[in-house]
């Protein structure tokens, strides 16, 4: 009775640390989908502001970057309770989670929440790209390669990553 004593707070205290490390490793990678997606927004606003005309096709790709990046969020918190081995936490944050397009598509045939955010980013990525995707990505290249255009969001970007670098969740 004494040893169940002694190892049943052992056993709560582990089951509450572990918990507490999940939901940190969960926050920290929630910081860096929305530090991207904001980046995304800005680099997007840019290029729409230089030229009206790349709208439609910068709303679409917005799009499909929110959906793969809340893939990501909902797949890592998924992982992160019920297989860890999936997210490479001991990586930079970008590569702590690589679904190929058949764990996407595996993801996206089950009928849980999940599944059907899967759903969405695997039917993105089936889609033929927009008429201008093009366009876009050669604004894109442009706009990146001169950094004076993109400073201000560029550096609140990097700004945000070196804060979620410095998260220590262990």
């Amino acid at each position: 009775m004494k040893l169940a004593a002694i190892i049943l707070p052992f056993a709560l205290l582990t089951t509450s640390v572990q918990a507490a490390d999940t939901e940190c490793l969960s926050n920290k990678y929630s910081q860096y989908v929305d530090a991207s997606l904001t980046w995304y927004k800005e680099l997007i606003a840019i290029t729409v502001k230089k030229d009206p005309n790349l709208q439609s096709v910068g709303d679409w790709f917005l799009e499909g970057r929110q959906h793969h990046f809340e893939l990501n969020r909902a797949a890592v918190d998924f992982y992160l309770k019920n297989d860890s081995s999936k997210v490479k936490t001991n990586q930079s944050i970008e590569s702590w989670l690589q679904l190929d397009q058949k764990e996407i598509k595996n993801l996206a045939s089950n009928n849980d929440e999940l599944g059907k955010i899967a759903k969405i980013t695997f039917d993105d990525r089936q889609a033929q790209p927009h008429k201008q995707n093009y366009e876009l990505r050669s604004a894109f290249a442009d706009i990146l390669s001169h950094p004076k255009k993109i400073d201000t969001p560029l550096n609140a970007y990097n700004q945000k990553m070196t804060e979620i670098s410095e998260i220590n969740c262990k």
